[in-house]
């Protein structure tokens, strides 16, 4: 696991109006914090979608992803154990380890913290593409991020 141990240069205090929001594989993710917020150390992704919304299985090279679940409920999938995660449940999953998520109630809400950032620079190229990348481009772009696509996207 990769642990904080750098520090950033200055406080950081936002609100919902001041960060970045994308649309990102059918969901909308704003930026909480970001690679330029903590030096790289972590980034703090809040996820809205309905139900569907969803990754394809995938895996991380350099960060650990923690899934934070805040409304609604998820199906994440860790290599072939399947987890439903509700209101107030955490997913911790280590890099190099193939997983993905989807929606299955009507509505989620839920936060991702990844350890170190550079997670949130790849959502935020993906979600400044018009119209959204194809599976093909997607897969090109998340490998120039350190994220292999391995799978389907998951289904409800």
């Amino acid at each position: 696991m990769t642990y904080v141990t750098g520090s950033f240069a200055k406080p950081v205090v936002t609100d919902p109006q001041t960060r970045e929001a994308v649309n990102f594989l059918g969901g909308l993710i704003s930026m909480r914090a970001t690679w330029a917020d903590t030096d790289g150390g972590f980034a703090v992704l809040e996820h809205n979608g309905e139900r569907g919304y969803m990754s394809p299985l995938h895996l991380h090279e350099a960060d650990e992803e923690t899934f934070l679940v805040l409304e609604g409920t998820l199906r994440v999938e860790v290599g072939p154990d399947v987890h439903h995660v509700g209101a107030g449940g955490l997913a911790l999953l280590p890099r190099g380890l193939a997983h993905g998520f989807v929606v299955t109630s009507p509505q989620a809400r839920f936060l991702t913290l990844h350890t170190p950032a550079g997670f949130d620079r790849f959502v935020a190229e993906v979600g400044a593409i018009t119209p959204p990348p194809t599976p093909a481009e997607l897969t090109r772009l998340a490998a120039t991020h350190g994220v292999q696509i391995v799978g389907p996207p998951l289904l409800p």
